[in-house]
């Protein structure tokens, strides 16, 4: 039952976007519609899934003086299939993301989670938790990508919500980013604070 709690904690409690604020640079660069940001966010939930698992298995193989360099390595590998995956079969989208794919690495929520839960837990529990941070984190960049997406070009996933002359262009630029990640977590922050 407490491994549940590890999976819904990214959503809500500890989403590393609107709460523990980690993650910000591809948060903010990758977020100019909403399909980026999905596959920002799916692709960022895989490698550490895939990399809590892993970490899980070898953990007692590995020293304590390399420790993190091995953890780097491991996380890497993942961020090298997903960019090789994300080349050969979805180009376009690849191009799009740019450097933020190799990023991932030093992604500070991905090496964060393999150092604080992945190299203490079994498993199951590492895989949970990484299924439900990575989830949570794709969630908060969808969203993030949906409204800056709504506002600046007036389209949701590429489909046109009401006309473009509409939109204000500030949302779809780097400023946009940040006002519209505001507003978001202000609104967490006031809708959590009436449930206290």
């Amino acid at each position: 039952m407490n491994q549940w709690k590890n999976f819904t904690k990214g959503f809500i409690k500890e989403n590393p976007v609107f709460v523990l604020l980690l993650g910000m640079c591809p948060t903010l660069g990758t977020t100019g519609s909403a399909i980026n940001g999905l596959s920002m966010g799916l692709a960022t939930a895989f490698v550490l899934t895939m990399s809590n698992i892993v970490i899980s298995l070898i953990k007692n193989l590995i020293p304590d003086k390399v420790r993190i360099p091995a953890f780097i390595v491991v996380i890497a590998t993942f961020v090298t299939v997903v960019q090789m995956v994300m080349q050969a079969y979805v180009p376009a989208l690849f191009e799009s993301l740019g450097l933020f794919i190799p990023l991932i690495v030093v992604n500070c929520i991905v090496l964060g989670r393999a150092e604080a839960f992945a190299s203490k837990n079994n498993v199951l529990s590492s895989a949970i938790d990484g299924i439900g941070i990575g989830l949570g984190f794709a969630f908060a960049l969808t969203v993030l990508g949906s409204v800056r997406e709504l506002l600046g070009s007036g389209k949701l996933f590429s489909i046109t919500i009401y006309p473009e002359n509409y939109g204000m262009l500030v949302f779809i630029l780097a400023p946009g980013a940040f006002i519209a990640l505001g507003y978001i977590i202000a609104l967490i922050n006031r809708l959590n604070k009436g449930k206290a």
